[in-house]
């Protein structure tokens, strides 16, 4: 029986359907935007109920930077109670709409994934499933992000008590703050990938929220070559994107002070935009993955995973099945 590659049928899977990649681009920059606009809306607001006397306009007005910080201090003085009670009903707001959002739009992306696998391969199409399982996800997810600030603000503290009064040390209090905050962050990352990959069983299989999280954990016990190699393939070519991004990004920045700042400015924004477009159609041929170690047979995986292995003549023929 002829053996595929998941990791390749992925990227296949991100150019033949680019209106899965426009999707995934629709839902999430049109709530990035709304984000943006609420924010700013907010900041505004906020500020416009700062009073602010002569004498402090008088300071801001010498232009010197020492006294333009001495009147904002006195503008703001007694507002931080007000402005983290708006910060903490705003953040709640998004967190909420976020997690509705994300999970309608990934409903859509792996319906429509599940469908074109199963219609390709003569399978039956996908069962019912329901959406308050992806929400129960998502909200996971939302844990584990303030889990990952709370981390990183921990972090802080224990960074700034091994440092003592008697012996300073910021190096080792700066070195303990990275080392603590990087931890933090590799395991937000993983966490996040599993619960992403648990979504990809409510869909396809009609599993709740915790019999996903179960189906993703063994799925990642019983093919974990495939599961492995799909998630560095991607995250390689993310990393790739990355660097590009980072080297076109040099270009705008090297004829700062020729150009204007707008035109500056605007080739920062499209860069960043471009790179957030393929960031977005890597997630979809991610999925594109996992899906297809899902659904295809166990005959038929690979033991390793080799995303070169579908095409004749570039891996040898006694070397391409072996571990």
């Amino acid at each position: 029986m002829k053996r595929h590659s998941p990791t390749l049928e992925g990227f296949q899977t991100m150019f033949r359907l680019p209106s899965l990649g426009l999707a995934e681009i629709a839902w999430r920059w049109s709530f990035g935007l709304a984000v943006a606009a609420l924010l700013a809306f907010s900041f505004r607001e906020y500020m416009a109920t700062l009073p602010v006397t002569a004498g402090e306009m008088l300071l801001l007005r010498t232009r010197q930077p020492y006294l333009i910080l001495q009147a904002i201090a006195r503008i703001l003085r007694g507002s931080a109670p007000r402005a983290l009670a708006a910060l903490i009903v705003l953040m709640l707001a998004l967190t909420l709409a976020w997690t509705v959002l994300a999970s309608v739009g990934r409903a859509a992306s792996l319906k429509l994934l599940f469908e074109h696998y199963r219609e390709s391969r003569g399978q039956e199409e996908a069962g019912t499933w329901r959406l308050r399982a992806l929400i129960g996800l998502n909200f996971f997810r939302a844990i584990a992000v303030l889990a990952g600030v709370i981390g990183s603000i921990g972090a802080l503290f224990l960074s700034a008590a091994a440092a003592s009064t008697t012996d300073p040390s910021p190096g080792s209090a700066l070195l303990i703050f990275y080392m603590l905050t990087m931890l933090v962050g590799v395991a937000w990352l993983v966490l996040n990938w599993f619960l992403s990959l648990a979504a990809v069983f409510v869909v396809g299989h009609g599993q709740d929220t915790f019999a996903a999280l179960g189906a993703a954990a063994d799925l990642c016990w019983t093919r974990p070559l495939s599961v492995t190699a799909a998630t560095t393939w991607f995250g390689l070519a993310h990393v790739l994107a990355f660097m590009v991004a980072t080297s076109l990004a040099a270009l705008p920045l090297a004829f700062a002070g020729v150009l204007p700042a707008g035109v500056v400015l605007g080739g920062l924004l499209l860069v960043t935009l471009l790179y957030f477009a393929v960031v977005d159609f890597l997630y979809v041929g991610r999925l594109a993955a996992y899906v297809s170690i899902m659904e295809a047979p166990k005959a038929e995986m690979p033991e390793d995973d080799n995303i070169l292995s579908d095409i004749p003549g570039l891996v040898p023929p006694d070397a391409q099945y072996q571990l």
